[in-house]
């Protein structure tokens, strides 16, 4: 019997070539579920994105990507040392920050935005 879906939104994320862009999911924890060849349905760390191959416009040239990705999942470090050289130095690499989160920085396809993280305080009571 197929899994009930689950409630909650998700990021859909185009990319300028979309089969380049499914190792990086793969590479985070990331499995395909779903999709076609211009749609994909990726699931990993109990989130689900989903790739899109990108049409034209003026974003398509990496460093004028307006978009960004959240992943909030307390396995961070387990996510970081991935990607470590991924990792956007210096200011993504993994700590605590001032608005709470312990997060880290990572540069995705097409230079897009991934921030992996969780509650500092949440950290701190299981560590």
């Amino acid at each position: 019997m197929p899994e009930s879906p689950r409630v909650g939104a998700f990021a859909i994320v185009p990319s300028n070539d979309l089969p380049a862009a499914i190792p990086f999911w793969e590479r985070l924890g990331f499995a395909r579920i779903g999709g076609d060849a211009g749609y994909v349905i990726m699931s990993g760390w109990g989130c689900e994105v989903h790739l899109t191959q990108a049409g034209d416009g003026p974003w398509r040239v990496p460093e004028h990507n307006p978009f960004g990705i959240f992943i909030r999942t307390p396995e961070v470090e387990a996510i970081a040392a991935r990607v470590d050289d991924l990792i956007i130095r210096p200011g993504g690499v993994l700590r605590h920050r001032e608005w709470g989160m312990y997060e880290v920085g990572i540069n995705g396809p097409d230079g897009l935005l991934v921030r992996v993280g969780w509650p500092s305080e949440l950290m701190r009571q299981s560590g």
